[in-house]
């Protein structure tokens, strides 16, 4: 028992091993934190590891999945032209052959069954040509993006124009320019299907290091913040993440839809 007045620790030895406990312990609580840093680590590691392999999971199989659409559209388009355009060719054929056979009372009829036919065959020819692929990079983003505005036009489906600001050849054509097109191809549809819009406005502006693009209609638009996110929204969205593309679409009610596009131009898109 420990007398008033005397020292707890009474001898050097007892010092000493006091010290000593109290450094091992110290040693002890310092590879017990240095372990558990390292331990966090490795496993904040695997963890963004595991992300990261998900993330490149997931982006395989988007661009998988495009790849296969693409080849089906391509695949449409290239039995549209070759088969049905085959037939229509053949059938003007025909008609012209037949013109002067007809009697005049029928003549003005016959004519303009020969047009209808003839312009049939001319937007099979172009609504083929938008869904290759190979003809999208061979023609270039502002090239396709042009024919689809004629084309509407000219059906007399909406009221489009396209502006272009810029060097068009600071873009070069490639696999890029089909999924930039393919979400335009996305808005014009939904425009023409539900916005019960008149006008249709695109905008190219080529900068040094990016292009702006931007597509605007003046339908009935819709409630951003409520709105159901469909298939639509949500292909445009993935598409523009596999291109590293700034996305965004905006609405309100009556006042139309904006689709906005910034892509930086990437020399790996051939």
């Amino acid at each position: 028992m420990v007398q008033p007045g005397e020292p707890l620790v009474s001898t050097a030895a007892e010092r000493y091993l006091l010290i000593y406990m109290i450094g091992v312990l110290f040693i002890v609580c310092t590879l017990i934190i240095v372990f558990f840093i390292v331990f966090q680590k490795r496993k904040n590691k695997l963890l963004l590891d595991k992300i990261e392999q998900r993330q490149a999971f997931e982006e395989e199989l988007a661009k998988t999945q495009i790849e296969i659409q693409e080849q089906t559209l391509k695949n449409i388009g290239q039995d549209l032209h070759d088969n049905v355009g085959q037939l229509l060719s053949v059938a003007n054929m025909q008609l012209s052959m037949l013109a002067r056979q007809v009697s005049s009372d029928l003549q003005d009829t016959f004519t303009e069954s020969k047009d209808l036919v003839k312009e049939s065959l001319q937007e099979l020819r172009s609504l083929s040509k938008s869904l290759n692929s190979d003809v999208i990079v061979y023609r270039g983003l502002q090239e396709s993006v042009n024919s689809e505005i004629e084309r509407f036009n000219k059906l007399g489906l909406i009221n489009a124009e396209l502006n272009i600001t810029g060097d068009e050849n600071l873009f070069q054509k490639g696999k890029d320019s089909i999924i930039l097109f393919r979400i335009l191809q996305e808005f014009f549809s939904n425009t023409i299907k539900y916005s019960e819009a008149s006008l249709l406005e695109v905008h190219i502006n080529y900068t040094p290091d990016f292009v702006i693009i931007t597509a605007e209609d003046d339908g009935v638009g819709f409630d951003d913040a409520q709105i159901e996110r469909g298939s639509g929204l949500i292909n445009m969205k993935s598409r523009a993440e596999l291109i590293d593309a700034n996305f965004k679409i905006t609405s309100q009610l009556k006042e139309g839809v904006k689709l906005e596009i910034e892509y930086y131009y990437r020399t790996n898109s051939n």
